[in-house]
């Protein structure tokens, strides 16, 4: 199972790779680092990865197991003072 992504959230990665990017090869990658914690990069997609589509292009990948092991969240964006981040979510049952 994948990492769910709502709408609101591929709207803002998607802004987050067209202003960073112009690779069409290029997507985001979510990653954890030795801590754990988990960290967005610039990548292309590789065998193996579970990937998140959006308008017709490859979005988001993440790692087999690392997808595996966020499989009860959603990636969502809240609203703040300095304007929107990206947001860890547990699913609803």
């Amino acid at each position: 199972m994948m990492i769910g992504v709502t709408e609101q959230a591929k709207e803002e990665l998607k802004e987050l790779l067209v202003s960073n990017v112009d690779d069409p090869r290029a997507c985001l990658r979510i990653q954890a680092d030795d801590a754990g914690q988990l960290g967005v990069t610039i990548d292309i997609e590789m065998p193996g990865d579970q990937t998140v589509e959006y308008e017709g292009s490859t979005l988001l990948v993440v790692e087999q197991e690392l997808a595996e092991r966020l499989s009860h969240v959603d990636i969502d964006v809240e609203d703040i003072e300095e304007g929107r981040q990206l947001i860890l979510v547990e699913k609803s049952a």
